[in-house]
């Protein structure tokens, strides 16, 4: 290995082990990462603009953080989950499971990290309300939110890494392939969740009383607001399905609505939705596409490609399942937004290598990557949220109690999608 490559890959490992760590903060550490590799000359800057930092990821994030940011503000989200509990006749059961298919399908649609920043704090006033342990609620829209976040384009970092490096991969093409399999995983995991959790959401008719009075309208602070809003983010919905038709890219769409909605909200709306883009998120993504760059740049993404090869024999079925359950296993312990960054130049060379249908193994990725993170409290930044945010209200949950029902979840999760994809793609 040249020495170039040695210093490529020793900055890579040591900035993943830090990540991992958490001592400090991922952002700071992917961008000093970057940085390095381009002050050694491994990667130059022009090249890591021009080829490596991928801005149709970056431009789609900032674009769907702006919208939905500006929604958020209308009390929309908070409406829509008092209006289910009420339909659930303030039956705690019910209501965990109401909550959990909206979690689903805003996760699909939005993004999962920014769906339980708005259910999470409902889901407690609600919980307050029946006086019911949240923990099973708070635990169901996790893994609500990494499923349905799985279904679409824009509802997971890790499909919207893939969608962007592989152009034929639309956002028709993920709902089409993705959403299906979707369904089944939450129709098979729904009913467990109420098998664990019944005996523990039982409350009086007397607290039921209370969900049932709570006035929903009073939750929508600004009508005309809020449909602007849910005219641009449905107009912008329909800009993914036709991007392909319209012939731009989904960056584009998504930032479109986002100033088209800020046009409609006006100037003062301007800096306030800035400042609620997470802007540690995108510097983590460009620190992280510029560390990867160095490892592409060295030809070891190559070389790992070349191994893989040899330990599937080159066979779609044993590639595929393999990229599945590594992508599951090693997005349950890691971030699996640094682990996609590098595996998407790895099945991009395999490409180049034999496998000439490559389908199945993005399909692969996608699933294992994003279904993986529901295996452990630090899989995914979904769950780290909902933790903090729990602990904050005083209901901390450890890595072991997590550890104890999102684990087998998580297999039983992959174990239908290893099916799917053979039976689908493979057969």
């Amino acid at each position: 290995m040249e020495q170039q490559a040695i210093v490529a890959l020793a900055v890579f490992l040591i900035t993943y082990g830090m990540i991992i760590a958490e001592k400090v903060h991922r952002t700071i550490v992917a961008m000093l990462g970057g940085l390095i590799v381009v002050l050694l000359g491994i990667v130059d800057v022009h090249s890591a603009v021009a080829r490596h930092i991928d801005f149709n990821t970056l431009g789609l994030l900032i674009g769907m953080m702006i919208i939905v940011s500006l929604t958020a503000k209308t009390g929309v989200f908070s409406y829509i989950a008092v209006v289910a509990a009420k339909k659930a006749k303030g039956e705690p059961v019910k209501i965990m499971v109401a909550l959990a298919v909206i979690t689903a399908v805003a996760s699909a649609f939005l993004d999962n990290v920014t769906t339980v920043l708005l259910i999470v704090p409902v889901t407690f006033g609600i919980t307050r309300q029946l006086r019911v342990p949240p923990f099973p609620f708070l635990f169901s829209q996790i893994l609500a939110s990494n499923i349905g976040g799985t279904a679409t384009l824009i509802g997971d970092p890790p499909n919207i890494m893939i969608g962007s490096a592989v152009k034929e991969l639309t956002f028709l093409a993920f709902i089409e392939n993705l959403a299906p399999i979707v369904i089944v995983i939450m129709a098979v995991q729904i009913p467990l969740f109420v098998l664990f959790f019944r005996k523990q959401l039982r409350t009086s008719e007397e607290y039921r009383r209370g969900i049932m009075e709570m006035n929903e309208r009073e939750l929508i602070t600004d009508k005309r607001m809020l449909i602007r809003c849910l005219t641009v983010l449905g107009l912008t919905i329909v800009g993914f399905f036709l991007h392909q038709v319209l012939q731009a890219e989904s960056s584009v769409v998504a930032l479109t609505g986002a100033f088209l909605l800020l046009l409609l909200s006006g100037e003062h709306a301007l800096e306030e939705a800035f400042s609620r883009v997470e802007w540690t998120t995108i510097f983590f993504f460009i620190g992280l596409f510029t560390l990867v760059g160095g490892l592409v740049e060295t030809g070891i993404i190559n070389d790992l490609a070349v191994k893989a090869m040899d330990l599937t024999g080159g066979g779609e079925t044993a590639t595929a399942m393999l990229i599945l359950w590594m992508s599951a296993i090693a997005s349950a312990f890691m971030d699996n937004i640094p682990f996609v960054a590098t595996m998407i130049p790895l099945i991009q060379d395999m490409g180049n290598m034999g496998i000439s249908n490559l389908e199945p193994l993005w399909w692969s990725l996608a699933l294992g990557a994003c279904l993986g993170g529901n295996g452990t409290l630090i899989g995914a930044s979904a769950n780290l949220i909902t933790a903090g945010l729990a602990a904050k209200e005083g209901y901390p949950i450890t890595f072991l109690k997590f550890l104890k029902y999102g684990f087998p979840f998580m297999l039983l999760s992959v174990a239908i999608s290893c099916l799917y994809v053979y039976l689908r793609y493979l057969l």
